[in-house]
């Protein structure tokens, strides 16, 4: 449809030249569409920015909300650290694209979500009557989680989350955890050949909220071409 290929060829281009140095006839002419017909389906560029940043903010503001709703400090602790990396690899590209013109991370009302969700990571991480030295390393947790995804984006997802969490593990003087082995390999000792059928439906939802298909498929250890035939076999 040409409202996906809008947004994807405007998280490209802002990732690429800049949100600000990107116009409206540049997003048209990647497209292939004219001017007018891009104003058809958006009426600005920050009304295709919000509809870019949208996924990621939910789904933020979902995975601190869950686990808020954890029984124990430890389990708050985690579940908020997992799954804010979590988020952020699987946006990965679009993370990139505000990284890439700060100037986005400010303006309302990206902005405000953002602060709103980096102040609560940072309550959750820190625990409940958390002193000044808690908090202080709970905010480099936090900060922590989130620059790696776009300093290191062309590494291997699952490897650098491990490496992320690791890091995390050691500011809050915690014990490592093994390193992983290795995912299931297909018969030729690469990339697995299949899905199962969760990770089916995790990709055509992460595909349908707007996440990058290289992003998704380095989630799941496949290849492209492995995931576009799940994604196009509804």
């Amino acid at each position: 449809m040409t409202y996906e290929r809008i947004l994807t060829a405007a998280r490209v281009l802002f990732a690429a030249r800049g949100y600000r140095a990107t116009s409206m006839q540049a997003i048209a002419d990647e497209v292939g569409i004219t001017k007018a017909a891009l104003y058809y389906h958006f009426d600005s560029k920050d009304a295709i920015l919000h509809q870019l940043t949208l996924p990621l903010l939910d789904e933020l503001d979902a995975v601190l909300a869950g686990a808020e709703a954890e029984p124990t400090p430890e389990g708050v602790r985690w579940r908020a650290i997992e799954g804010y990396v979590d988020v952020h690899l699987r946006h990965r590209h679009t993370l990139t694209m505000l990284v890439r013109d700060m100037t986005l991370l400010v303006q309302a009302p990206v902005g405000d979500r953002f602060r709103a969700a980096i102040a609560l990571a940072n309550e959750l991480v820190a625990g409940p009557g958390a002193g000044i030295e808690r908090r202080v390393r709970a905010s480099q947790v936090v900060a922590g989680l989130a620059d790696p995804v776009v300093l290191f984006r062309n590494e291997p997802a699952d490897r650098l989350r491990w490496l992320i969490l690791d890091g995390a593990r050691a500011l809050l003087g915690e014990p490592a955890e093994p390193r992983p082995r290795g995912r299931a390999r297909g018969r030729s000792g690469g990339r697995p050949a299949k899905l199962t059928g969760e990770q089916i439906e995790q990709a055509r939802s992460m595909y349908a909220a707007g996440s990058d298909p290289e992003g998704i498929a380095a989630r799941f250890g496949v290849s492209r071409a492995t995931l576009y035939r799940y994604l196009k076999n509804k």
